[in-house]
This record gives C-alpha cells, structure tokens and sequence, in this order.
C-alpha cells in the first residue's frame, strides 16, 4: 500500500502512510509533552452492532473494557471504520511520530498531529536544541497496542490507544558524547495516546491530538 518513490518525498510519504492506516477500512529522556487534555463524552450505543470475536481476542486483548461501546458509536458513525487495522496504523503512527520527534522533524510532525500538539513538540524541540542535545533513540519493540477509550461528540470521533514499548533513549551533546541513558539498555514505556477525526469531513485522515503516560 505505501510506496517510497523520493527520499526528498518523506514528509508527503509519511502523511500518505497516516492516512491509509490510520483513515480507511481495508522511559524518555525528554518526556514528550503533554497538551490540555480535552475529554468527551460516547454517544448513544446502537446495541445493534457487534464487535468481531477475534477482534475483542486477539491474543492480547486489543480492545480494553470499558472502550467497546465508544467503538460501537464509532462504527455507527462510520461504517467503514475497521478496528484491526486502526490499531494497526496506530502502532505505525507511534513509530514514526516518535522518530520525528528524537529527530527534531518538525516538517513531518506537521502531517500527523494537530496545532497543540505540535506546538508542545516544537516547544520540547527548540529547548532542546537550546541546551545543544541530541536525542539518539531507538524504538525496540511495541509490546501492546490497545485501544482504552474511544468516544464520538458531534462530528468527531476520539479514540485512545494504550501502547507499552521498549526504548533505547540516549541524549548526547553537540560533541557526540553520551550526556544520558543507554542504547544497550531498553527502558519499559507505557504511553496513552487519543487520536481524533471529524467524522463528516472528506479527510479520512486520523491525528494526534493528546499524549499522556499510562
């Protein structure tokens, strides 16, 4: 589904990814910042829809109690959202907006997270820079991708996935030198991020709008 044609096309390439996982059916060094959170209410369960079985059981458990009936909402919002691949282009979303993120990429944040958000990133970043350190991180494994809550108020649909991952952190100095943390050494991450879309608009693209730490 996802093509690199040009190294120069990253940003467009990423926003493209986002956008077919994420939109249609088929600890840091630096903590990451952490807007207002901004929470809403589910709408009204239509009992008549069902979550598969091996969707609700898939090894470990990809939807967590208390989040179905926000998912029920959801899909009678929007018959076409599929929950396997949502959380699947969550888990692609994690990747690549961290790696923007230890990467200084404000460029390519720009594609996948709303204005707060990137104004906090972008705030974490020029401090960063600042200070003259180098964020040298590497994103091991995602151990678990559930999805904790979801909701939908008027037009938009918010949902929160819960992701437990390693992660080498490593901060240098402008130097190269190892100012903090160990590549050698993953350290156990535990993030909620909620993703949002406007259910109506012909933009079938999921972003960012709120990080916090599990």
């Amino acid at each position: 589904m996802f093509y690199v044609i040009l190294f120069a096309m990253v940003a467009g390439f990423l926003a493209f990814r986002l956008y077919s996982v994420l939109g249609k059916r088929t600890g840091h060094e630096q903590p990451l910042p952490k807007p207002a959170e901004e929470r809403v209410a589910a709408a009204p369960l239509p009992r008549t829809i069902d979550l598969k079985p091996e969707v609700r059981e898939t090894g470990s458990r990809v939807i967590e109690a208390g989040a179905e009936n926000g998912l029920r909402a959801v899909i009678a919002a929007d018959s076409s959202f599929d929950v396997a691949q949502f959380v699947d282009g969550a888990k692609a979303a994690y990747r690549m907006i961290l790696e923007a993120f230890w990467k200084g990429d404000e460029e390519t944040l720009a594609w996948l997270v709303e204005d707060d958000v990137r104004n906090a990133f972008a705030e974490a970043i020029q401090a960063r820079k600042e200070a003259g350190h180098v964020l040298d991180n590497r994103l091991i494994t995602i151990d678990r991708a559930s999805i904790a809550e979801a909701s939908v108020e008027g037009r938009t649909a918010r949902i929160a996935v819960r992701f437990d991952a390693d992660i080498a952190a490593v901060t240098r100095d402008g130097e190269g030198n190892v100012v903090a943390g160990s590549l050698s050494d993953a350290v156990a991450t535990h993030d909620i991020w909620t993703f949002a879309r406007n259910l109506r608009s012909d933009d079938p693209n999921w972003k960012l709008v709120e990080t916090d730490e599990a």
